[in-house]
């Protein structure tokens, strides 16, 4: 289905007044199975294009981030809106404007409904969700946990079990929510020493014979996560920028699963070259 034929609806609110949490009932009840919401694309419980705008670095790229301005982040949710070829579309924004430059910037048509959440919620309900955003720091996400842990490196998760009876003679509304609260307004500011750093890298080194030694590390602390500066020596005999690259993508995956720390950069520069003695067996030939 062409992305203009889409039928698109919008679930407006203010921010923290709980759209995210009851994004998927408005979306049961319209039959609705894809949902775009902080820059994610999202089907029933699943994340299948896009990065949430919670990792931008400021709170002006984190509102570019989910209205889709910028190429890189438009692409992923058109490539998979071609692919998926929903019928129906369901956006989370906190106004009219933001959900119609929303749609506008993803090529998609204009918005058929609008639904607001103070149709959905009351007003006690939208005051304690404020609350909690503020004294708190969390923000649900309509996914489960374990779908965003990749995604949220460097924040902390709650998985939220949700089961609602929609009325009589109804089915009831079952889902699974994400809460999300960034580790450094939840939990003030925190830091790992370098030296963790370099043991991380020092123990990938010794399990890759590309990479003979780390020499130094350095590592500074932002609020988004660390960046990291490395230099190696590296074996004589292997492609330096293939090994360097592997190095790279492995030291960050590793550094991220086990500090719970977004990387914002990593640098890796080969210093030397390690030059293996050759065999006696050899030498002699």
């Amino acid at each position: 289905m062409p992305l203009n034929k889409i039928k698109v609806y919008a679930f407006v609110g203010p921010s923290g007044t709980g759209k995210s949490y009851r994004a998927q009932m408005v979306a049961s009840e319209k039959d609705i199975s894809y949902i775009i919401d902080d820059g994610l694309l999202i089907k029933d419980n699943e994340i299948i294009a896009g990065q949430s705008a919670k990792k931008a670095p400021t709170k002006i790229e984190t509102v570019k981030h989910a209205l889709f301005y910028e190429e890189k982040e438009k692409k992923p949710i058109e490539k998979a809106l071609k692919k998926y070829k929903p019928d129906k579309l369901l956006i989370l924004g906190t106004s009219d404007g933001m959900v119609q430059k929303i749609a506008s910037n993803l090529g998609l048509p204009e918005i058929s409904e609008t639904i607001y959440i103070n149709e959905v919620a009351t007003e006690e309900e939208m005051q304690t969700a404020r609350h909690i955003r503020v004294t708190e720091g969390k923000h649900v996400i309509p996914v489960p946990t374990f779908e965003l842990k990749k995604d949220f490196s460097g924040y902390l998760l709650d998985p939220l079990q949700i089961f609602k009876s929609k009325g009589a003679g109804q089915k009831p509304y079952i889902s699974e929510k994400t809460i999300i609260r960034p580790t450094f307004s939840y939990l003030g500011k925190f830091t790992i020493s370098d030296t963790v750093f370099r043991q991380i890298m020092e123990y990938l080194a010794d399990r890759m014979p590309a990479i003979y030694k780390v020499l130094r590390t350095r590592a500074s602390n932002t609020e988004a996560g660390p960046r990291i500066y490395m230099e190696v020596m590296v074996t004589y005999g292997y492609n330096i920028q293939d090994s360097l690259k592997e190095f790279k993508e492995k030291a960050i995956r590793e550094i991220e699963n086990l500090t719970s720390m977004n990387v914002v950069t990593m640098d890796v520069v080969a210093k030397s070259v390690y030059i293996p003695e050759k065999e006696e067996g050899t030498q002699n030939e």
